[in-house]
């Protein structure tokens, strides 16, 4: 009579073959921002104020301008009111992601760009928002960030500036590289990525050829094809 077959191997994780196995481990939860952020880099004096506002507007979003970004980086009950009703993971995302970057650049939490940084994590971690300057698009994953550039032809620039500020000619053009001089000298703060490369974009976006209007559409345009499902093809 041949023996009996050895009985089943236990499973790996120990549960019981049969009846109740216990509770299941719930899988985890993914870190990172629960939707989509529009970054805007920009040229000085390429129109970047009109031009967030109104791709923020199509989108029904908060904007963000980089004078709004300096002052809320330093008040930290507003920063804890913008994360009010985030998922934990994506508020621990954005800690997670600061941290990183402060220990990744060298950066004392108490520095400018340090500041800032955090609160980008935090904006980003709630999403649906338009973020102009301060190197966002830098700072954020692919994935869930429209990453755009805004540029236009120096004199035009210069001639803008000066009609915005009530400048010369000569003033104008003055501020236009102090301006691009200062924005390039923050970014390098928090990454070794370079402005003037174009592939860090998702877009480059000329904006004495194109109206504000046409240029809002695109970016918001490309913010609905990255809110769509993968493999949505529509």
């Amino acid at each position: 009579m041949p023996p009996p077959p050895p009985p089943p191997n236990p499973p790996a994780d120990g549960a019981p073959l049969h009846g109740y196995r216990g509770a299941e481990t719930p899988p985890p939860v993914p870190e990172r921002p629960q939707s989509v952020t529009v970054a805007v880099s920009r040229e000085a004096g390429s129109r970047s104020g009109s031009i967030a506002a109104a791709v923020a507007a199509r989108l029904g979003w908060p904007v963000y301008p980089q004078d709004a970004l300096d002052s809320l980086a330093h008040d930290p009950d507003a920063r804890g009111e913008l994360l009010r009703g985030v998922p934990e993971a994506a508020t621990h995302w954005a800690e997670l992601e600061t941290a990183k970057l402060l220990f990744g650049r060298k950066l004392p939490p108490d520095h400018p760009a340090a500041a800032v940084a955090r609160l980008v994590f935090a904006l980003a971690a709630k999403g649906d928002c338009v973020l102009v300057g301060r190197g966002a698009g830098f700072l954020l994953p692919r994935a869930t960030t429209v990453h755009v550039r805004l540029v236009s032809p120096f004199d035009d620039r210069a001639a803008y500036l000066g009609q915005l500020l009530r400048l010369t000619a000569a003033e104008g053009a003055k501020e236009v590289i102090r301006r691009d001089a200062r924005r390039a000298e923050f970014t390098a703060h928090l990454t070794d990525r370079a402005v003037h490369d174009p592939t860090a974009y998702d877009a480059l976006l000329n904006t004495a050829r194109l109206p504000d209007a046409v240029v809002a559409e695109v970016v918001a345009g490309l913010v609905r094809a990255r809110q769509r499902p993968p493999g949505d093809a529509a």
